[in-house]
């Protein structure tokens, strides 16, 4: 599960990226076309909830939580 995590958020925060220095230029990706029906600046958030939520994925898929757990449990 980490492993589908870690990939998807790489995809998400790359193609987030990608779209959005691409729409600076001019050029938009021909499958996130979809993305500007919706107007200029919720197109311009979309893209950058891609590359946020990306970050959070891989950050998320790479977490250890079972370390996590176990070095909460410990007395200080």
């Amino acid at each position: 599960m980490r492993t589908v995590a870690t990939v998807f958020g790489i995809i998400s925060c790359l193609l987030g990226f990608f779209a959005l220095v691409l729409s600076l230029v001019g050029v938009k990706l021909s499958y996130l076309l979809f993305i500007d029906s919706f107007g200029p600046l919720a197109g311009f958030v979309i893209r950058l909830s891609m590359i946020v939520l990306g970050m959070a994925l891989v950050a998320l898929g790479q977490t250890d939580w079972q370390r996590e757990i176990e070095e909460g449990e410990q007395p200080i």
